[in-house]
C-alpha cells in the first residue's frame, strides 16, 4: 500500500457505525493501560455529536473505499495560566490493525494539522498512554514530544 491509495476525508454520519466500533476496539486495545476503565462497554466520545458539529474535524482514513482509520481535532481552551490561550485537541486515532505502521496515522494527524492552521492554530496537544510504546512512536514520527506525564498509585484502605 502506498500513500496515494489512502483517501483522508471528512467523516459523515453514515460513518457512525464503523466509528462506533472503531471507539470499542480503541477501549478494548487500552484496557491494558489504564486499570481505571469500568468494566463492559463504554464510551470516550460521543461520536455523532463530533459529526454534527462544525467546529470539531472528525477524519476518517479510506483504503479501497474500506475505512480503516479515524480521529479527531477540536479546540480547546488552555487553563488560565498557559500560553497559548487555545488549543487544537486530538483524539479518537485509531488505526486498523493490518494497515499499522503504513503511514496511516501520520496522513490522519496532517488532515487534523491542517485544518488547525486554516483555524489559526499552531499548537496541537493529546493524551497517550505512558506505555503505549507503539502509539508514542507513531506520534513522534508527527513531531510531537512528551510534555506532561500523570501518574497514579493504588493504596489499599485501613
Amino acid at each position: 500500500m502506498n500513500s496515494d491509495s489512502i483517501l483522508i476525508r471528512d467523516a459523515v454520519i453514515d460513518d457512525l457505525s464503523q466509528l462506533l466500533e472503531f471507539e470499542q476496539k480503541l477501549i478494548a486495545y487500552e484496557r491494558d493501560f489504564d486499570p481505571n476503565l469500568k468494566a463492559g462497554k463504554i464510551h470516550y466520545y460521543d461520536i455523532k455529536k463530533y459529526l454534527l458539529d462544525p467546529e470539531i474535524k472528525v477524519v476518517v482514513a479510506e483504503h479501497d473505499q474500506l475505512v480503516i482509520g479515524s480521529g479527531y481535532g477540536l479546540i480547546k481552551s488552555s487553563v488560565s495560566y498557559k500560553n497559548p490561550e487555545t488549543f487544537v485537541y486530538l483524539g479518537f486515532m485509531y488505526v486498523e490493525e493490518d494497515f499499522r505502521g503504513r503511514g496511516v496515522n501520520q496522513a490522519i494527524i496532517q488532515s487534523i494539522f491542517d485544518w488547525g492552521k486554516e483555524k489559526g492554530h499552531d499548537e496541537f496537544q493529546l493524551d497517550v498512554y505512558a506505555e503505549n510504546e507503539s502509539a508514542l512512536l507513531a506520534y513522534a514520527k508527527s513531531g510531537f514530544k512528551p510534555y506532561l506525564q500523570k501518574m497514579r498509585i493504588k493504596r489499599p484502605q485501613g
